[in-house]
């Protein structure tokens, strides 16, 4: 574990010195990995970053559906790190920009998904925004393979921003943001979806209208579409209440 840590580091930055600690090791790995600008890396960096990621969300254990159990037909509520599941796709709460978070260590789930994917994630997602020529509209989604994720793909989608009081605006942008994932998921023939809490973090939308809003879009999809299974997923404990309340 060690010697691939070391690895890492001194690819990205050969003249960093590198700490004793293993814990601080994964630490400046990651602040490396969010700062790293989208390129072509070797193969051979790839292939150890790809078993060290790997190791380590086997470790962290993942999770999939079958391990879960619905709280209403088709829909799932779990608390805990998104990055650990196993299902179709997991969503992204992404900046228009769409690189992913570059604030080193940032507690943000951009960052969070980012740094557990692989510097392959941010190198994909500019690759879709230089074809796509412009930012990334609130509320519309892409998708890219999930890399050293659990889940086979991310929806990538972006949030209203929450500066004063609520909008009815506010409210079709968010309401969009999971109705353009579930149709991008549709089209790709995914049928597990995990959300999560979009907008809710640093983005500031009220965390109570926003489940509404999630489960209410949620629902009226799923109503049309069978074969398709949500998960819910939250991080904290006010999120896992207001969406217990919910769903019941």
């Amino acid at each position: 574990m060690n010697n691939k840590l070391d690895y890492l580091i001194h690819y990205l930055d050969p003249t960093i010195d590198i700490p004793t600690s293993t814990t601080e090791k994964r630490q400046l790995l990651r602040a490396l990995m969010n700062i790293r600008p989208p390129q072509v890396e070797t193969a051979e960096f790839l292939a150890v970053q790809d078993q060290f990621l790997q190791q380590e969300v086997a470790g962290k254990g993942v999770v999939s559906l079958a391990d879960l159990t619905p709280i209403q037909p088709q829909i799932y509520l779990w608390q805990g790190d998104i990055a650990r599941l196993k299902v179709g796709a997991i969503v992204n709460a992404a900046n228009s920009q769409l690189l992913g978070c570059f604030h080193p260590l940032h507690a943000c789930i951009d960052n969070a998904i980012h740094s557990q994917a692989g510097v392959q994630l941010r190198l994909a997602c500019a690759e879709l925004m230089a074809k796509q020529g412009h930012l990334e509209p609130t509320g519309q989604a892409k998708i890219t393979p999930a890399f050293n994720l659990p889940s086979d793909y991310v929806l990538h989608t972006v949030g209203p921003i929450i500066s004063g009081a609520l909008s009815a605006k506010d409210g079709e942008l968010l309401a969009g943001c999971y109705r353009s994932c579930l149709e991008l998921a549709q089209q790709h023939d995914i049928e597990s979806v995990a959300f999560c809490c979009i907008s809710t973090g640093e983005f500031s939308f009220p965390n109570q209208p926003a489940a509404e809003i999630a489960v209410q879009t949620v629902k009226t999809f799923l109503a049309d579409n069978p074969q398709m299974k949500v998960v819910f997923n939250v991080f904290k404990d006010v999120d896992w209440e207001i969406y217990r309340g919910l769903l019941g």
